[in-house]
């Protein structure tokens, strides 16, 4: 494959970095996005980048919420972010933890971060270039995954989204 033709990515983690982390959050009316959420995203699709989610949500394993629910809120975030001019390009999301209740997704899976699965498998369905992504994480495990991925990882803290990913995008286009 010709490098020339593989694109940017930024990989954002869902809960703690588009949205605030309620613990277990599945409800489309609990959404609350962090402060420069959409901002952030649309930032982000301006300057060329694809934008992916990719997330742990546990919370199907441990029977909190159904892999539709889950979906479901994916696809509402999405739209919340849009009305706002803000796209989400794709959302990768991992149902599996190995102490899940749910027979169905009880297992050390490949996607779940710390693992890089999601973002590999992201870089190859949408034909990606890891040498120019980036990940945006709020947690370790995140940025395990990233360098597992070959990806820069920034681990984000807050509080708002747009100033951090600014940043970011600052330092990568004096870099050139």
């Amino acid at each position: 494959m010709n490098d020339a033709a593989l694109r940017p990515a930024a990989f954002l983690d869902r809960d703690g970095v588009l949205n605030v982390d309620d613990d277990y959050v599945f409800r489309p009316e609990a959404l609350r996005l962090i402060p420069g959420a959409a901002a952030a995203v649309r930032r982000m699709n301006e300057a060329g980048f694809v934008t992916v989610v990719v997330t742990n949500q546990s919370g199907v394993a441990r029977g909190y919420y159904s892999e539709d629910e889950m979906h479901a809120f994916n696809a509402y975030l999405a739209e919340t972010l849009a009305r706002d001019g803000a796209r989400l390009d794709a959302i990768y999301a991992c149902p599996f933890h190995p102490d899940g209740i749910v027979e169905r997704y009880r297992a050390d899976h490949s996607d779940r971060k710390p693992k890089p699965g999601m973002i590999l498998r992201a870089i190859a369905d949408l034909r990606l270039d890891p040498a120019r992504s980036f990940l945006v994480g709020d947690k370790e495990s995140d940025m395990q995954a990233a360098r597992a991925a070959h990806v820069d990882g920034f681990l984000f803290e807050g509080p708002d989204l747009a100033t951090f990913v600014e940043g970011i995008l600052t330092a990568r286009a004096t870099r050139r």
